[in-house]
């Protein structure tokens, strides 16, 4: 296995201490999505979405059955996409251990397997339990930013206000800006409201948890991440922003009268602003992610002797910014 780590800029990490819980599962976190995403490869290309979720969701179950202590799973993806899914309320693990709670997202960008597109991952987060912002729904309205600009936005403000005080953290003109923005009909006007104050647009399809990584990790080519994308995405990216030292807000925004009703008593529901604590009350967690179809950040995984090279971005309290290639043995993978 091997392990590169990444500078942060100045500003990033949280300065959490270590932590018995992190140290102790990011290694089994690690294998449990390195086995998913080799599970989709036969996949990958296939047009085949539903058999690839399906493949990426039992390899990352067996692999967390032997997580140390005893996991809740809090976040799922299933029910939005009617996949098969590791179901919210899952309990994984030896139960030998201390507990934590579970954000899980087997194979984030399904279409992109399928297609054979850049960007599929197998993501995960931990965190101890209750720490994770836990809902029942499945879109969010969300704005990330890097380090550097960390507490100078707020959803409750509008674009252009948003993009003048991210301008000025950064020391850049508006016109020197790029923003994130999932290609959909709902973000035309926001689309619009961008290109008009005089920043940039990078629409992309699917995959907002490594976008938002191209905002959070030193060197990246995005700025700031806006827009309506999946709710379980956004929890698996808090976590990542609070370990880069980024910052992250987040509103639900349920699209249908369906995901409305499933909210029920959710606090959040009458859409208040979720700030980086709602999301991940704690330094103390744990983000992995492993390539499936490759992208500018990972490489996909490469057939080699004795099993299968995989390439995955790890981040913890103890090493916020790692980048692992590891062996999959055959036994281990498809």
């Amino acid at each position: 296995m091997t392990v590169i780590g990444l500078p942060l800029p100045a500003g990033g990490a949280d300065g959490a201490a270590p932590s018995y819980g992190t140290a102790t599962l990011a290694l089994p976190l690690l294998r449990a999505t390195q086995r998913a995403a080799v599970a989709c490869l036969p996949w990958v290309g296939r047009d085949n979405p539903k058999a690839a979720d399906g493949a990426a969701v039992a390899a990352l179950r067996d692999g967390l059955a032997g997580l140390p202590g005893r996991a809740r799973v809090v976040i799922g993806e299933g029910e939005k996409d009617d996949a098969p899914m590791l179901y919210r309320g899952e309990i994984l693990g030896t139960g030998a251990g201390s507990a934590c709670d579970l954000a899980v997202d087997p194979l984030e960008g399904t279409r992109l397997c399928a297609r054979g597109q850049d960007g599929a991952v197998s993501v995960i987060a931990a965190a101890p339990p209750g720490t994770l912002f836990a809902t029942a729904g499945w879109y969010m309205e969300k704005l990330v930013v890097g380090p550097a600009a960390a507490r100078a936005v707020s959803l409750d403000r509008p674009v252009e206000d948003n993009l003048a005080a991210l301008a000025g953290t950064l020391g850049r003109p508006v016109r020197d800006l790029i923003v994130g923005v999932q290609d959909r009909p709902r973000h035309r006007d926001l689309v619009h409201r961008i290109r008009r104050a005089g920043a940039a647009v990078a629409l992309f399809g699917d995959g907002d948890v490594m976008t938002s990584l191209r905002v959070l990790l030193p060197g990246g080519d995005l700025d700031a991440l806006m827009g309506i994308g999946g709710a379980p995405e956004g929890v698996i990216t808090a976590c990542a922003a609070r370990l880069l030292g980024g910052d992250m807000q987040g509103r639900l925004a349920p699209q249908t009268d369906r995901e409305r009703a499933g909210l029920g008593g959710d606090t959040a529901a009458g859409g208040a602003l979720l700030r980086l604590d709602d999301l991940v009350a704690t330094g103390h967690c744990v983000f992995v992610a492993t390539s499936v179809t490759g992208g500018s950040l990972l490489a996909r995984p490469r057939p080699r002797p004795g099993g299968v090279r995989t390439a995955s971005f790890m981040s913890t309290p103890e090493h916020p910014c790692l980048l692992v290639d590891g062996d999959v043995p055959p036994s281990d993978g498809i």
